[in-house]
């Protein structure tokens, strides 16, 4: 978690998440949501298991509509844990609601983007701050900032 974001950092969210709106225009709508993006949803789900299977050393659960591996060694995931597809692959700590709500929201996003899902999200870059799927999936849940400090502030 971080402790206290950096100052400006709301304005820069509000820019990523705009830029990304804009980018999304570029996108033939036949991509999102679309039978096309649920087979990338699919795909990633497929993915996330056989990953989520090789790896995992802890209990295996449904959970808010994802499948919740733990026990990954640290390595196999990046963060506090990943979504791929409708799995979210994570070590031993705690899977709090609010965490599964954030990594809820990473799953309709893969749905709606489906196989331009990881690239998507490379480009908007690894500062949660300043990627617009952690953004919109919310920071706060997400554990990027404290409790009380919104994006939208």
């Amino acid at each position: 978690m971080i402790a206290r974001p950096p100052a400006g950092w709301q304005e820069r969210a509000r820019a990523a998440v705009a830029r990304g709106e804009r980018g999304d225009r570029w996108i033939p709508s036949a991509l999102l949501d679309s039978p096309i993006s649920r087979l990338g949803y699919a795909w990633g789900t497929a993915v996330g298991w056989i990953w989520g299977t090789l790896w995992s050393t802890g209990r295996v659960e449904r959970r808010q509509g994802l499948w919740v591996f733990r026990g990954m060694p640290a390595w196999t995931f990046g963060r506090g844990g990943v979504c791929v597809g409708g799995c979210f692959l994570t070590g031993s700590g705690v899977v709090t609601d609010a965490v599964l709500r954030h990594e809820a929201v990473h799953a309709r996003q893969w749905r709606r983007y489906g196989f331009l899902m990881p690239l998507l999200y490379l480009l908007a870059g690894r500062d949660p701050l300043t990627n617009r799927f952690e953004i919109l999936a919310g920071l706060e849940d997400g554990n990027y900032v404290p409790r009380g400090v919104s994006a939208r502030e």
